[in-house]
């Protein structure tokens, strides 16, 4: 994947946010930590996402938990180009809220969208809804959504993404996927029927998911990351000054990465992430981001996958572990709850307390008895 970016390359330099708050909900300040008194210019940079050809900020717009179009509207007059929702999001209403916000930028920005159907009637059907909700006639990109093994992924699913590139509802397809990645992408790029990978991708992960990710970017696949925060936080004990916006530059600066989906709910937050672009790694943002994996080891779930099967009730431990972040890490209680709820009843009904001794062992550190526990009490 090659990048488009240079110094001369930055546009809207003149650009600049209003600052609106004194801190981020997303703990970007700490506490005591003033918010800057002047808003400093906006440099965009660009890359090619993949084989699609589309040129998109390497700082995108991930719309899940915002609810206030006003910042999808001001991300898109600042330039960002890369908006990213699903039919599943806020009982669909996310989608209704970005078609609206965008408005008559719709086709100024690359859009992308996703199904959790689990047949292709099913996912064609959630394909109309999403167009009439966005107010659009086609998505550039339409994902299977979470999809975490070729296990998870059916011929006619394959064929419902193929009909709705022919019928030009979809410009391109690919899978999101949250945990497996390893497996998962090489068996994307072998398939070849694939344009664009949406992956969890930060920090935290094991250096054998960069090689995963230059691999797909090598056979052509459009790289696109989320969870680049490692969880977020808004526990300021774990949002160290800085170390969220530390985290997506690590990302942003990957260089087979074509952009990014970090969540924003509010303006300080946009403003936050944009200082991403064009931004170098420093050493001082690497010393952020060791004592940040520090503090959050035991906590969260880097979604490498090894626990897949590792529970004696069967529990889907990474999904559980992420459903708690929603909660912990973003804030979003009922969307942690909505998630829960929606495994299997016996899934749902288990408690980790009933086991004398967990047979899950992280290779990462987290305290998954605990943690699960948590979930169980939290949500159940």
């Amino acid at each position: 994947m090659s990048s488009t970016t240079s110094r001369r390359d930055f546009l809207s330099a003149g650009l600049a946010l209003p600052v609106l708050g004194a801190g981020s909900s997303m703990g970007f300040w700490g506490p005591d930590t003033p918010a800057p008194e002047a808003a400093s210019p906006i440099k965009l940079s660009y890359r090619t996402l993949g084989k699609t050809g589309l040129k998109v900020t390497t700082v995108g717009f991930g719309c899940m938990i915002t609810s206030d179009p006003s910042v999808v509207q001001r991300a898109a007059d600042l330039g960002i180009t890369y908006f990213d929702t699903a039919r599943g999001y806020q009982r669909g209403n996310n989608e209704r809220m970005v078609g609206a916000a965008l408005g008559s930028k719709r086709k100024q920005v690359v859009l992308s969208t996703k199904t959790e159907a689990r047949d292709k009637a099913g996912q064609l059907a959630e394909l109309d809804t999403s167009l009439r909700e966005l107010n659009t006639d086609y998505v550039d990109i339409w994902y299977l959504h979470g999809k975490n093994s070729p296990a998870d992924i059916h011929d006619d699913m394959i064929e419902a993404l193929q009909l709705a590139k022919q019928q030009g509802k979809a410009r391109f397809v690919g899978i999101s996927t949250h945990s497996g990645q390893q497996q998962l992408l090489p068996w994307m790029a072998q398939k070849g029927v694939f344009d664009v990978v949406l992956t969890a991708f930060n920090f935290s992960m094991d250096p054998a998911m960069e090689q995963a990710i230059d691999a797909a970017a090598k056979a052509g696949m459009g790289v696109v990351a989320m969870k680049v925060m490692a969880g977020g936080s808004r526990n300021q004990k774990l949002a160290q000054n800085g170390a969220m916006l530390a985290a997506l530059k690590w990302v942003v600066n990957h260089p087979n990465v074509a952009t990014t989906v970090p969540s924003m709910t509010d303006m300080d937050q946009l403003e936050q992430n944009l200082k991403a672009m064009g931004s170098p790694l420093s050493d001082d943002d690497h010393k952020l981001l060791a004592a940040h994996l520090e503090l959050i080891q035991p906590l969260y779930c880097r979604m490498c996958g090894k626990c897949e099967g590792a529970c004696a009730q069967g529990l889907p431990v990474a999904d559980v572990l992420r459903f708690l972040t929603y909660a912990d890490g973003y804030g979003q209680f009922a969307l942690g709850r909505e998630k829960f709820l929606e495994l299997p009843s016996t899934q749902a009904a288990a408690r980790c307390t009933d086991c004398t001794e967990c047979t899950v062992k992280c290779p990462f550190g987290v305290q998954v008895s605990s943690r699960m526990a948590r979930a169980q009490e939290l949500f159940a």
